[in-house]
């Protein structure tokens, strides 16, 4: 019985929103069937994406795989790792990394080339990984000066209800409790307090 191997492509996309017409357009100049190209729109938290799973139910020996970039495998250094242990030593396929020549599994298969995939493939793997720590790392910097220059993020809070002022200045007085005031407004005690820490930055009385 003769096997033909087939030709695959993966692509991810980290969120829904995030385009997938870079990979596709990658994959699809490899002369992959369309219906051979499997993508997953979701997070990459974890595994369990539904057409990973069924490309590697699919996949047999001597498949061959393409994917744009290493990072598409795995969020970290270890997952990235762990699905190139699976595809290549017990999927026993081929894998070819667009983004990265040196990592294409039909070159050198003798010791010293498989040797050397290793290696490149530890180093970029490494390299996604510390990418993407240096992204999160800088947008949390950002947030961080922006929110000390006073940007708000989140959505704007709604307007005050017109009888605010009044409660809030009898409150102050101590003519009535926070909780009389909040309930005056029409919101909760936690909520008036918060508002009244703005009112009272804000310089509005």
């Amino acid at each position: 019985m003769i096997i033909i191997s087939a030709t695959y492509g993966y692509i991810r996309v980290s969120t829904r929103e995030q385009n997938e017409d870079r990979q596709l357009i990658a994959l699809r100049e490899m002369s992959i069937p369309e219906q051979n190209i499997f993508m997953d729109k979701q997070s990459g938290k974890d595994f369990n994406r539904p057409q990973y799973k069924k490309l590697i139910r699919k996949l047999k020996p001597d498949d061959l795989l393409y994917i744009k970039s290493i990072d598409r495998l795995g969020r970290n250094y270890e997952e990235i790792q762990n699905q190139w242990r699976i595809l290549t030593k017990e999927k026993k396929i081929d894998i070819v990394v667009l983004d990265m020549p040196l990592l294409d599994t039909r070159r050198g298969k003798d010791l010293m080339g498989t040797f050397l995939s290793d290696i490149v493939l530890q180093v970029l793997s490494f390299v996604a990984e510390n990418e993407r720590t240096n992204i999160r790392q800088r947008q949390a910097e950002g947030i961080a000066a922006a929110k000390a220059k006073g940007v708000r993020f989140g959505r704007p809070p709604r307007p005050l209800p017109e009888n605010y002022h009044s409660a809030y200045q009898r409150w102050k007085a101590g003519a009535i409790t926070g909780t009389a005031a909040a309930k005056e407004c029409g919101m909760p005690l936690s909520t008036f307090r918060y508002r009244a820490e703005i009112y009272e930055k804000a310089k509005l009385l």
